[in-house]
This record gives C-alpha cells, sequence and structure tokens, in this order.
C-alpha cells in the first residue's frame, strides 16, 4: 500500500489513494467466449475461442472482470475477504458493477456459493455482497438458487486438472429453486483458471438455465509468451527444403 493519508475503513487503516480505481484488465487478444487474455492470437482459433471452449470445458458463456488480480486490488480485496473489511463493499461493487455488460439481458444476479462452514468461519460470503450491488445497478433480481454441498480444498497451489476435479460436484440447486429458462450472471471475488466458476455455471445450466454469464472483481493475468517458430523449422516441419 502507498503512504497517502489514511482514513479508517473498519478498523484497518486504508489510504485515499487505494481507493481510488485502478486500471481495467485489457488485452490486444483474448477468447470471445471466456475472454482469457493472451500475448497473441497463436492459442485462438478462427472464431477466436481458446482451448478450452473450443472442447467444451468452460460451462460459463461468456466472463467479464474489472481489473487484474495484483499490486493494489489484490490487497484490497485479501483485506476485504479474509481481514473482514466488509466496508470495502462500496468501493469494489461500483468497480464490478463497471465491469457489468451493458449489452446483455439478464433474469438474475446470483453470487458464487461459499460452503457453511468457510460462511461461518470468515462470518460472510464477499461474493454475495459483491452480486448485491450488481443487481442494484442493473436492476435485476439477485437469489442464490445454488449451494455448495461440500467443503473442497483450497484452489491455491493446483493445476487447471487438479481444479476442476476438486471442485466437481460441488454444487447443487437448492430445493424448491427453479432458474429454468433464465439468463443467470454469476458473481465471484477473484477468477484465476476459471474451474470453480465453470463448474457452478455447469450446475446452473443442468438445472435448465438458458445461458450464464461470470462476472468478477479481478481476474489472474496468466498470460505467457508463446515465441513464434523460426522460418526454417516451419518450412522442415511442413516438408519443405
Amino acid at each position: 500500500m502507498c503512504l497517502a493519508p489514511l482514513r479508517e475503513v473498519s478498523r484497518i487503516p486504508v489510504c485515499s489513494r487505494c481507493l481510488h480505481a485502478p486500471e481495467a484488465l485489457s488485452a490486444e487478444f483474448f477468447c470471445v467466449c471466456c475472454r482469457t487474455p493472451f500475448v497473441n492470437e497463436r492459442p485462438l482459433d478462427e472464431q477466436g475461442r481458446c482451448a478450452l471452449c473450443r472442447l467444451g470445458l468452460n460451462g460459463f458463456d461468456g466472463a467479464y472482470c474489472f481489473g487484474p488480480y495484483e499490486g493494489k486490488l489484490r490487497e484490497l480485496i485479501h483485506l476485504f475477504k479474509y481481514e473482514g473489511v466488509r466496508t470495502l463493499a462500496g468501493p469494489l461493487g461500483a468497480w464490478i458493477t463497471s465491469a457489468a455488460p451493458r449489452t446483455e439481458r439478464f433474469d438474475l444476479v446470483t453470487p458464487m456459493p461459499l460452503h457453511w462452514w468457510r460462511k461461518w468461519r470468515r462470518g460472510f460470503n464477499q461474493s454475495d455482497l459483491l452480486a448485491r450491488a450488481v443487481a442494484r445497478s442493473l436492476g435485476v433480481p439477485m437469489a442464490a438458487p445454488l449451494h455448495r454441498r461440500k467443503a473442497t480444498l483450497s484452489q491455491a497451489g493446483l493445476t487447471n486438472a487438479q481444479r476442476r476435479t476438486n471442485v466437481a460436484g460441488a454444487f447443487r440447486l437448492r430445493r424448491g429453486a427453479s432458474v429454468t429458462g433464465l439468463r443467470v450472471l454469476l458473481v465471484d471475488d477473484v477468477m484465476t483458471t476459471g474451474a470453480t466458476a465453470s463448474a457452478c455455471a455447469s450446475a446452473l445450466k443442468r438445472a435448465g438455465a438458458a445461458h450464464v454469464s461470470v462476472l468478477t472483481l479481478a481476474r489472474a493475468d496468466r498470460r505467457m509468451w508463446t515465441p513464434a517458430e523460426p522460418a526454417g523449422r516451419r518450412r522442415v516441419a511442413a516438408g519443405v527444403m
């Protein structure tokens, strides 16, 4: 954090400069479906889809985020999520709302479900507070039709495949709830590989949702440079000497 003048947010001092909106996540190349950023167009097919979307491994139809999960934004999310600074829901809620897709129609806003044990330990579901801000701004009803039926391991440190296995079957429709035919906006604080969002979106679609988009406050920027092959190697590989 910087050394700008401080003001109290809950019992944790947060400088006023850090409460100014950070830069949004931007990229020249990104998947048209999951919005994953890339350094160049090589991972994308002619339709602009990444490998995961081509293989149908992402359960959601679109993904949007406010900024990169780094620097000031990451620190503020940690204060909000792990230090219990709930008053940060105000500025963070305004930031995530600014990233909501205005050209799409939604029938329901729903937060990423948190297992009851973690909610009891933390005292609140951070995604619920963010979803309330988004629902108010869009003028769309908010509900929680899913519940997290099992306490999964922390996703930190797991590979992409391990993350997907970890959250497989973790979400289920609540008794009496219905999302049949609805266009749903799923709200969470952070997206890393998208495994959790994909599992949750898949559960909504199995329950009958017509469309599921994901909106997160931050996203891990996993861009890696993939160097182009030398021209000579390409010719040899193609059988041209």
